[in-house]
């Protein structure tokens, strides 16, 4: 393939992953196993759940437009998530991104019921998709941890960015499934009932 100017990704295969190396976006190479590359991996893998998501909402009437723009935006930050944990020392991620999600969070968990028991998911199809988001962003959430538990540095605000987004995928979840299918309330076994 020919490398053309003005293009990001000039060339899809580098060879360098032959190896079981990468490299980040300040050029270091690093094995496939790192904490950091674990963090990458596992942003991505939620902002492709956040995708789903998205695509699903587009789809229902579970959203308005406005909400549903708000909700794209948060996927476009998320990729900036992955641009800054590739480049150590940069920050994109500012607290007012998680102020976006605090509001948003705010606006869809007022009108929702107070919680009798606990939920499971279901409820509908951008329900499940909530909940895959949600619990794929909290395992990003805990590499991210696990990284700056190695001795790298990790900007306060892309912390609270992803603890927050797992926070907004369970609310919207919750507000999905009202809008849908109604919500999957856990039953305790008998055995459960029992002991209580």
């Amino acid at each position: 393939m020919t490398e053309k100017k003005g293009f990001r990704l000039t060339r899809i295969y580098t060879k360098t992953g032959d190896k079981g190396m990468t490299r980040i976006g300040e050029g270091q190479q690093l094995p496939k196993s790192h904490p950091r590359i674990h963090a990458i991996g596992s942003v991505d893998e939620a902002n492709s759940w956040l995708g789903m998501l998205i695509r699903s909402l587009q789809q229902g009437n579970e959203v308005n437009q406005k909400q549903l723009a708000a909700i794209q935006d948060i996927q476009h930050r998320m990729f900036d998530v992955g641009g800054e944990l590739a480049m150590p020392g940069y920050q994109l991620i500012q607290e007012e991104h998680t102020k976006a999600i605090e509001a948003l969070i705010d606006e869809l968990n007022e009108p929702l019921p107070n919680l009798k028991n606990f939920t499971l998911p279901g409820g509908g199809q951008s329900a499940c998709n909530c909940h895959m988001a949600r619990t794929v962003s909290r395992r990003a959430e805990r590499t991210i941890i696990e990284l700056q538990e190695s001795g790298e540095a990790v900007n306060e605000p892309l912390l609270k960015f992803v603890n927050r987004l797992s926070d907004l995928m369970y609310v919207l979840g919750r507000h999905c499934a009202l809008q849908d299918e109604g919500e999957v309330l856990w039953q305790a076994s008998a055995m459960t009932e029992q002991q209580t």
